[in-house]
Parts: C-alpha cells; structure tokens; sequence
C-alpha cells in the first residue's frame, strides 16, 4: 500500500487517481468553432428573453462561435409525448451536437419559467452511454418586468450543476427589459449590454479552454468505482 493511501482504509485503490497538471492538456485541439446551443423561455410574440438571446446569439458569432438556437414553440411537456417527437428530437440532437449553452428566462412569480424548465427537462442526464450535458459550459441569463433580481438565474445555476455542466462565474440579469430594446428588437446600449458582451465573452473562453479535456474534467472516483463493481458482477456471475 502506497504512503499516500494508507491512512485510506476505504480507498479503492484501483480506482483512485491522482489529478496531474499535465492530463488537463488535451494532446489534441479542436479546429472547429464553439458549438452553442441556445434556449429561451417564453413564446410570447414580442419575448424578451428570445430577444436578449438572438443579441447574445449575434455577439457570439461575431467571437467566432456556431450557434444554434432552439424555438420552444410546439415543444410538449415532459413526459405528455414520446421521446420520438419531433421537437423532443431536435432538442436532444441540439444538446449532444453542442459544446457549450446559454439558457435565458424571464423571471415569472419569482422563478424561471416552466417553458424553460420543460426544455431542460427534455434533456436527460444520459442516453445510453452519452450524457448530452455533462462537461459542457452554460451561460446563464434572466429578464426582469420590473426591478432587477437574480431568482432565475440562481435556479438555472442550481440545474446547471444538476446536469453536470460547467456553469460560468458571469452572468445576465436584464431590469426593466421592456425598456432595454428598440422596436426592431436590437439591444440599446447600457451597461446591461456591456454585461452581455462579457458573459458571453466568458463563455467563449470557457468552451474553449475546456472542451477538449471535458472528459478529463468529469472523470469521477465514485464513477470509477461503480463501473468496476458492475463490470466484477458481469465477468463473475454464476450463471447467464
């Protein structure tokens, strides 16, 4: 047993990995832009969520990002359609296509918006061996009708850690959104703009320093530990 496990009685030490500096370097880099996938959470004709998401949208592919971005419209709620309809499956094939997210809601009755949430809720932690969102960024952003508040982008903070995602330190809240847009739906300037510009600045450094060593990144002991006690109980059965 090694110096550095033996005080370590519960340690499986075939599982147990030291992080290394040099194993967050990833041998190979992407060539290819960022891939963003974008969700809003309101189908409101003039939404503001959807509009302070095509501005960010506009600034991101200005920074040299591919965006896509997903319309609600028609999405069933979780669970009141297979999982074969065909905005369920555009949904999921937008999450496992993308590197990193941005979600933006308007802040209803205190909370982020079940439009929103349906769509996260569509989005499962796995599909057989692929988990859509794990290790990827996310951008988190809310519009407010009145004074400024942080409720839904806590909450999305609080599902972006759920689904495993690499949530950045900056963030978006839009006071008083109805006054914060032109007619034509173009953001006007303001310091709220300015703080667009730097999530999404954020954002795109984050993608990029990470998404090639997410694996790395979300490489879990416990993890570890489980797949080599099921994989015991496989080759070990007694009988098939």
């Amino acid at each position: 047993m090694s110096k550095v496990t033996d005080a370590l009685p519960n340690l499986d030490q075939s599982c147990f990995k030291i992080p290394q500096q040099q194993l967050s370097v990833s041998p190979q880099v992407s060539e290819h832009p960022p891939r963003i996938l974008m969700l809003y959470g309101s189908l409101r004709e003039r939404s503001y969520s959807k509009l302070l998401t095509l501005e960010a949208a506009r600034l991101l592919e200005a920074m040299g990002a591919e965006v896509k971005v997903f319309d609600p419209l028609d999405l069933p709620q979780p669970d009141a359609a297979p999982d074969t309809h065909p905005k369920v499956k555009e949904l999921r094939e937008l999450a496992a296509w993308s590197e990193g997210m941005v979600w933006c809601s308007p802040e209803r009755h205190g909370a982020m918006t079940g439009i929103l949430k349906s769509q996260i809720d569509w989005i499962p932690l796995s599909l057989g061996a692929v988990r859509p969102t794990q290790g990827k960024t996310l951008a988190v952003m809310e519009v407010c009708g009145g004074s400024q508040s942080f409720n839904a982008v806590n909450q999305m903070r609080i599902l972006g850690r759920w689904m495993r995602m690499l949530t950045i330190p900056n963030q978006s809240s839009v006071a008083k959104a109805f006054l914060e847009f032109e007619e034509d739906g173009r953001m006007k300037p303001s310091a709220y703009y300015d703080r667009v510009v730097d999530v999404m600045e954020e954002l795109v450094k984050f993608t990029l320093l990470t998404r090639d060593i997410a694996p790395y990144l979300v490489d879990r002991y416990s993890e570890r530990k489980e797949s080599v006690e099921e994989l015991s109980k496989r080759v070990n059965q007694k009988s098939v």
